[in-house]
């Protein structure tokens, strides 16, 4: 087991760093000229000039990535003198349109997005393997028809279509609650509460309808095994063999597909922060997108990289612990 987590720690750290080459190339060969965009209406050819040497775009790409890599761990200083200023470790490099360090625009809109992909998640998990299991239990009859009736329904809406249907509802229509901006959960967390709860429910709709029809499919199958009629047989009680044997060996592919979607939710959830207004990082990103801020947009694709590399990591790890059957060596 041990020498397993660090092999995979290895090539983790090993698809990283191909990673970072890979997108800082793909974004330092582009035709635009990084260095223009860092002054807006206001640049001539003088401030370019200045901004390139400033931010270390006349040098050599390979000078360029290691002095990114080398930021990340020690921090990077940018221009010289009395206007040299500084981003700490890990800086991930400097936006001229936000006048930010890419990584405290980070730290400041990720706590937004994990709430609500973490909150989405928590929700669909419960309400997608839930019905998913009763719609095995009750194959053939109306339960079953009825969840998967819901499920193609749910499945077959797009995230912005189920956001603006909620708000016109809640908001408009039957005035269930006042519409609530987004607010720290330590400032008032009932503010905080309403201005998460119907991003979550809009998430949540989305994807539960996969994971009840994913649930639905994997129950099927384990409930035909012959060690759940064995267990039947010994008398065990339908919630054991429901619960300990069948939902046990049926989670591994929900377990694989709920770490990879909310590692990606966590790479910036665009639709939905847009609609209801959360400055999170999918709003950061399409900001990053429109502006063309180059820095913002690396540093961006680099964490979603992220999220997801180390989900995999997660979900490999979670196999051994979930279904007895998998060795991990």
């Amino acid at each position: 087991m041990g020498t397993y987590i660090i092999r995979r720690l290895i090539a983790m750290i090993l698809m990283l760093i191909a990673l970072s080459m890979l997108v800082f190339g793909i974004f330092t060969i582009l035709p635009a000229d990084p260095a223009s965009l860092t002054c807006g209406k206001s640049c001539n050819a003088q401030v370019i000039a200045q901004n390139r040497i400033r931010l270390g775009y006349d040098k050599p790409i390979y000078e360029q990535y290691l002095k990114f890599v080398k930021g990340i761990f020690v921090g990077r200083t940018y221009g010289t003198g009395a206007v040299a200023f500084e981003c700490p470790a890990p800086s991930l490099g400097y936006s001229f349109t936000k006048q930010a360090c890419v990584t405290d625009l980070i730290k400041t809109r990720l706590p937004v997005t994990a709430t609500e992909a973490v909150g989405a998640c928590i929700l669909w998990l419960i309400t997608g393997v839930s019905v998913g299991i009763l719609a095995a239990l009750k194959r053939g009859r109306w339960q079953d028809r009825a969840a998967t009736g819901a499920a193609l329904i749910g499945y077959s809406f797009p995230t912005f279509f189920i956001g603006l249907v909620l708000q016109y509802f809640v908001f408009f229509k039957f005035q269930i609650m006042d519409y609530a901006a987004y607010t720290p959960f330590a400032d008032d967390p009932t503010a905080w509460f309403k201005s998460f709860i119907l991003p979550w429910i809009t998430l949540a709709l989305v994807f539960a309808a996969f994971y009840s029809r994913l649930t639905r499919n994997q129950m099927l199958e384990t409930l035909g095994e012959d060690y759940i009629r064995t267990a039947r047989a010994k008398g065990l009680t339908e919630r054991v063999v429901i619960g300990k044997h069948a939902l046990r060996s049926g989670l591994t592919p929900i377990v694989t597909a709920a770490g990879l979607d909310l590692a990606t939710l966590l790479g910036g959830v665009v639709i939905t922060e847009q609609i209801f207004g959360l400055p999170g990082l999918g709003k950061l990103s399409l900001d990053a997108a429109v502006t063309s801020d180059l820095p913002l947009i690396v540093g961006m694709v680099l964490l979603a990289s992220t999220f997801v590399i180390v989900a995999n990591l997660v979900v490999d790890l979670l196999y051994a612990v979930i279904d007895p059957r998998v060795r991990l060596s």
